[in-house]
């Protein structure tokens, strides 16, 4: 109704004027009058549309220009409809950049495939998994950027295929990769790729530690069946038989039960139900205490000798650090040869605390160091077996300096020694206890004496 009005109280208006005009004049003049209100009226209506063209090039409400009450209300509603646009615009944007920061924050990649299996859009995740790049590659066929075989095949398979999985190398890195197709819209496709290089690393690890566990007591498992079946067929064993094998069993019993005691010191190590109980740790004494240890493990064979420098403590479990150090003690023992030296050392390095054991034994070569720690990782498998370790000894030497924030270091020449150091942070450091002052007749303990004890 408001469209007509206006218009047509407009004609009425001339009309009543040019009557007016007829009345007073004559027709003629009417009719001009008429005709020239007219030509107004069109020049007025043709401005308002050139204004109306000129605006709509950059339609912003604040530059909306000055029309007649004729288009005033047109001009008026089509600023409140640029207003509600650029409010759905923004909101759109909004939206748009929640979704690019959500698909950007995903750990998987996401690509989004036209119907002829084109880039339309991908996450930063894909980007790196795929080696994609958003821009450059939008409307690119995807199989020309991931050109494996199998990846074409899995493209032209149905939608509900099993997931893909594939190996790509990136920044010198080897990843496996898992890829699934998920159809959506129009014959579009979305294309998720989930980096699952650690589950399969987890999965091949377990593989081995059930390979290897299975393999370590196979052995004694085999000489207790065979003693024990040798010796239910003989209804008056020799005595020089049964003792000798009463003696082996008892050894393979004992192995047996030192792997499986070992397994569960790494379970309870790796679980989060059993907390490091800490407390003060005296680590010279400790020290001494596994200096002792190595005397009787050697049987005389080896000369063992502490160099404690330091009187500092730790804070921690003892009982771990006990286990630990025991291992590196241990393990000098078992592989230096008849006549070496072994050092156990405590010491200060800036603001951390260095535990160290130093041997002159057979040594490790360099390309086994980084793989010391791993379960079951033997540099010389038939040598580590006949001096009786399970295998797991450094193993859990790690576990347990990782609940303890601290480090190993391994420096090894074959032929000549190696030595590892326990390096603890200064977090981990107890300041040395004050010491005794005795009296002029009392006998005291000389420090260098405590420091360099040579057992024998």
């Amino acid at each position: 109704m408001d469209t007509w009005r206006r218009p047509v109280t407009l004609f009425i208006a001339i009309a009543i004027g040019a009557l007016i005009v007829w009345a007073i004049v004559d027709a003629v003049a009417a009719l001009a009058f008429a005709c020239v209100v007219l030509v107004f009226v069109v020049f007025a209506h043709v401005r308002d549309l050139t204004a109306l063209q000129r605006w709509l090039k950059d339609p912003r409400p604040e530059t909306m220009p000055n029309v007649s009450s004729h288009w005033e209300p047109t001009f008026t509603q089509l600023a409140r409809l640029i207003r509600s646009q650029r409010r759905s615009s923004a909101e759109l944007r909004l939206i748009l950049d929640r979704f690019r920061l959500a698909a950007a924050a995903i750990p998987d990649g996401v690509c989004m495939l036209d119907v002829n299996d084109r880039i339309e859009w991908c996450n930063p995740s894909a980007e790196m998994h795929l080696g994609l790049d958003a821009k450059r590659d939008a409307g690119i066929l995807i199989t020309n950027l991931v050109r494996q075989p199998e990846f074409v095949a899995f493209l032209g398979a149905e939608p509900q295929a099993p997931p893909l999985q594939i190996k790509v190398t990136r920044e010198g890195r080897e990843l496996a990769l898992s890829l699934e197709l998920v159809p959506y819209g129009q014959e579009q496709k979305l294309l998720l790729s989930r980096d699952v290089t650690r589950f399969e690393q987890v999965e091949t690890i377990r593989r081995d530690f059930v390979a290897n566990v299975s393999h370590e007591l196979r052995t004694p498992i085999t000489v207790v069946a065979g003693f024990l079946e040798t010796l239910a067929d003989m209804p008056k064993p020799p005595p020089e038989l049964l003792e000798r094998s009463v003696h082996l069993m008892r050894d393979q019993t004992l192995r047996m039960q030192r792997l499986v005691e070992d397994l569960l010191t790494l379970s309870r190590l790796e679980s989060e139900q059993y907390p490091l109980k800490e407390a003060p740790v005296d680590v010279c004494d400790l020290a001494r205490t596994l200096g002792a240890d190595a005397r009787g493990l050697s049987h005389g064979r080896h000369r063992v000798r502490l160099d404690l420098d330091s009187r500092s403590g730790l804070n921690g479990s003892e009982d771990e650090l006990r286990s630990a150090f025991g291992n590196l003690v241990s393990n000098a023992v078992r592989y230096t040869p008849e006549g070496g030296r072994i050092t156990i050392g405590w010491c200060s390095r800036g603001t951390e605390a260095v535990f160290w054991v130093r041997d002159t034994g057979i040594g490790i070569e360099p390309e086994h160091i980084p793989r010391l720690t791993e379960r079951f990782y033997r540099v010389d498998r038939s040598r580590s077996r006949s001096t009786g370790g399970t295998g797991l000894g450094l193993a859990i030497v790690k576990h347990v300096l990782h609940r303890h924030q601290a480090r190993l270091e391994v420096v090894s020449e074959p032929d000549k020694g190696s030595t590892f150091s326990v390096v603890f942070p200064h977090a981990r450091v107890l300041p040395a206890p004050p010491e005794k002052h005795t009296s002029p007749g009392q006998t005291g303990r000389e420090p260098v004496a405590e420091r360099r004890l040579e057992v024998r």
